[in-house]
């Protein structure tokens, strides 16, 4: 498919002005939702934890600015739900923390794990599984792979972080190593980064326990068993997991991440993430701190620029919340990738640990049209990495018969999105397998 990276893949990484205000979910990440540990009229201080579950699958959030909590009530999240949060008016008197430092050399694995817990880690690739538990495998690991890929179309972020911040990055992967005791490290690369291959092999090439592997362009390349089968011709069978075959995957924003909570102790209360699309005036990779509603990241990148530049900035300085797109202009926000990403209908919703990119399409981007019928063409079934039957998963799904639609695969599919991308339907089959596993997580929870 095509790629449209060129939108922003030469972008250095910049920072934004920060907010007036950050809307910080309590429910970020696979597992349990954490608990505020604040009340309104706290002053908190950046990198204060204020939100914290006592479940081993849960990871703690923590303010990103110095300010004041406004409230602590539901919010509009990603997925279209409201998540109960916690809103922080910013200190404009506010400096950049002062992180201590410390020397990771003679940390245990136990020591990094629990740094990584305390930081408040997930996988920033996109899948939020809180980053201390995917590091306790039940069994023996016999190698680390790095993801590098970023085989979704538009986004660049890791790109850019495997050129700006290699020392962290390789930093970062020993680091995973040492918890899991790994003999190796894969670091597996699609072929059009070559200035981020070049920048990783310059400070690897004289290190035996590390490797470059360079891979093909393809989506799903990156999705954690296409990734094991292309970098080690490993393959995870189904309803397994990678430690099942001896690997860990990590994303490379999430090695960067480990770095700073080992070395600097500090949490996870900012990221990079790619603005880009036809619809934004200055595309780019942003430095943003968690919480940071996506209109004001939009704002800080010139606005809306419709489909005539002529169209201009569009003013969002005196909007508050809610807030929605004009519709002249714009004609889809996603958070994340276009193929995993979810659509947006307001830009009050905040930046989160998972989120990887804002991409901002014009009207004459979207094709928009009613779902029809499945035909029975079994062009998904021929496409699906995962050699599953998207086209029953759907049918079965739509009727509300979410019991055979597990059956025939939906528990297992990943949500990549190339059966909505080849159907001549135009068929729904993602939003149709997310009703199936919130429906038979319901009924589990029920029995």
């Amino acid at each position: 498919m095509p790629h449209f990276k060129k939108f922003s893949e030469d972008k250095p990484i910049t920072a934004i002005s920060l907010p007036a205000e950050v809307v910080i979910p309590l429910h970020q990440h696979t597992g349990a939702p954490c608990q505020a540990m604040v009340k309104v009229g706290e002053k908190v201080k950046a990198g204060q934890k204020i939100g914290e579950s006592a479940a081993f699958i849960s990871a703690p959030v923590h303010a990103s600015i110095d300010g004041t909590v406004t409230a602590l009530e539901p919010r509009p999240y990603f997925t279209g739900t409201n998540v109960e949060s916690v809103v922080i008016a910013a200190d404009p008197n506010q400096k950049e923390p002062a992180w201590p430092q410390r020397d990771t050399a003679g940390l245990s694995g136990e020591e990094i794990k629990a740094a990584i817990k305390e930081a408040g880690l997930v996988g920033m690739g996109g899948a939020a599984f809180p980053t201390h538990v995917k590091l306790s495998p039940p069994r023996a690991i016999d190698a680390v792979i790095i993801n590098a890929c970023e085989c979704e179309p538009f986004l660049t972020c890791d790109h850019r972080i495997l050129v700006e911040m290699t020392d962290q990055l390789v930093e970062g992967a020993k680091l995973i190593r040492r918890v899991v005791n790994a003999p190796k490290i894969y670091f597996g690369v699609e072929a059009n980064k070559p200035d981020g291959i070049k920048a990783l092999n310059d400070k690897i090439a004289a290190d035996p326990t590390m490797e470059i592997v360079t891979l093909d362009v393809k989506y799903p390349q990156g999705a954690e068993k296409q990734l094991i089968k292309a970098t080690m011709d490993r393959e995870v069978p189904p309803g397994k997991l990678p430690f099942d075959v001896g690997v860990v995957v990590q994303n490379v924003a999430t090695a960067v991440a480990v770095y700073e909570a080992c070395r600097f102790q500090k949490p996870l209360i900012e990221r990079v993430l790619t603005v880009s699309g036809n619809g934004v005036a200055r595309p780019g990779n942003i430095l943003v701190k968690m919480g940071t509603q996506i209109g004001h990241v939009i704002e800080q990148c010139g606005g809306f620029k419709g489909d005539s530049i002529e169209e201009g900035k569009l003013d969002t300085s005196e909007v508050r919340y809610p807030v929605f797109a004009p519709p002249h202009l714009v004609g889809k926000i996603i958070m994340g990738g276009p193929m995993t990403g979810w659509a947006q209908s307001r830009l009050d919703v905040p930046v989160v640990k998972g989120t990887s990119g804002i991409l901002i399409f014009t009207p004459k981007m979207v094709v928009k049209s009613e779902h029809m019928a499945c035909v029975r063409c079994a062009k998904c079934v021929e496409h699906c990495p995962m050699y599953l039957y998207p086209n029953y998963i759907g049918v079965y799904a739509e009727t509300g018969r979410f019991a055979k639609s597990a059956e025939w695969g939906a528990l297992d599919c990943y949500e990549c999105g190339i059966c909505v991308y080849v159907c001549p339907s135009n068929r729904p089959i993602v939003k149709f397998v997310r009703e199936t596993k919130k429906q038979i997580a319901a009924a589990g929870a029920v029995k």
